[in-house]
């Protein structure tokens, strides 16, 4: 069997106070069906923290209404610490995460009421001619809104759950080389280069910069596609100044938006064409591995061209109705075949309602 990128999976964020974020994230973004939370060492990422095995909590949730996940970090064996630097558009690595909303304006109000001037004021327009607005969580982690109309299910919240993120690199064409040639998406939304009017209140906003928006040609068909929906990922070239690296000095589970992940099938098929183009397993489980709560995967991590830390997660078993016992072995199925509609209807009863 060849690989197949099924699309993002999730974005990772790693917070400075686990509970207050989940709940956040809850009211905020419908983030309220959670497939693990669990504390565990994480050996995976000693490369990408000064050598050393940290201990993290995790915990994975998703909006039942429709958009990938969002895997929350917070490490429990050190503080964490933010940037060393003030972040702008085009530093290096995932500098904005983005979330789908069915109507923009009543997201809009829903967000100032949340978090107030955290969220701006007022709608704008991004290159695509699409009105959009941004708010940051507790720990300034940045948030674009966006409307979609591809939707699961309907529950009545104003937002939806993630479709992609944007990431600032030192090189686009350097980076469609994984990003596009491996990872697959490959099809072009928007490519322009200037100044531009959703960014201008943004640090860094003025400058001139490269834009490209990429989705699939060939979305994926199978497991959770009818819930995630069509990802982008838009990458970032300043043109002004050289971006840095926004981990610069810190490591990964500091705060910040710390990774994106992958849904792959095939990922032994996957690792070796990554290794022939330079962007080899950086870690690998090598098998299954356990995140609590009945669920397990088989998790590797590269680097994009400018060390951005992507997650490649390959998964073996999930919880789908955790209090009947009913768990998916994704195993033993085509990964181009969906999930039967009830089965992934039945992840509504997961839901956590404290908002």
């Amino acid at each position: 069997m060849s690989y197949v990128i099924q699309g993002i999976q999730h974005v990772g964020i790693a917070v400075s106070d686990m509970d207050a974020s989940l709940k956040l994230y809850r009211k905020l973004f419908g983030l309220d069906i959670p497939f693990f939370d669990a504390v565990a060492a994480a050996p995976l990422m000693d490369s990408h923290c000064n050598g050393e095995t940290i201990t993290k909590r995790a915990s994975m949730v998703l909006n039942h209404q429709g958009g990938c996940s969002v895997e929350v970090l917070c490490p429990t064996s050190f503080k964490p610490r933010g940037p060393v630097f003030d972040l702008a558009q085009g530093d290096l690595g995932i500098g904005c995460t983005t979330v789908k909303t069915p109507d923009i304006r009543k997201m809009h109000e829903h967000a100032r009421e949340i978090v107030g001037d955290s969220c701006d004021a007022e709608l704008c327009m991004n290159p695509l001619g699409k009105l959009t607005f941004y708010l940051r969580d507790y720990d300034n982690n940045l948030f674009q809104i966006l409307e979609s109309d591809q939707w699961f299910t309907n529950h009545g919240h104003p937002s939806g759950g993630i479709m992609g993120c944007s990431i600032g690199v030192s090189s686009i064409e350097e980076s469609l080389k994984l990003y596009s040639e491996i990872l697959g998406y490959d099809k072009v939304l928007y490519d322009g280069e200037g100044t531009f009017e959703d960014w201008a209140h943004l640090p860094g906003g003025t400058e001139r910069y490269r834009r490209i928006v990429l989705a699939q040609t060939s979305p994926s068909t199978g497991g959770f596609a009818a819930v995630m929906g069509e990802t982008n990922i838009e990458l970032i070239q300043a043109l002004d100044r050289k971006g840095r690296f926004i981990f610069d000095e810190r490591i990964w589970a500091d705060i910040g938006i710390a990774h994106l992940g992958f849904d792959v099938r095939g990922m032994n098929e996957l690792g070796k064409v990554l290794d022939e183009k330079g962007f080899g397993f950086r870690c690998d489980t090598n098998d299954a591995l356990s995140m609590g709560d009945h669920t397990s995967v088989h998790c590797t991590y590269i680097d994009d061209p400018d060390e951005c830390w992507l997650e490649l997660i390959e998964v073996h078993k999930i919880p789908i109705l955790k209090n009947l016992g009913l768990f998916l072995n994704v195993t033993k199925r085509n990964p181009q075949q969906p999930l039967p509609k009830w089965m992934l209807k039945a992840l509504k009863f997961n839901r956590i309602k404290d908002y």
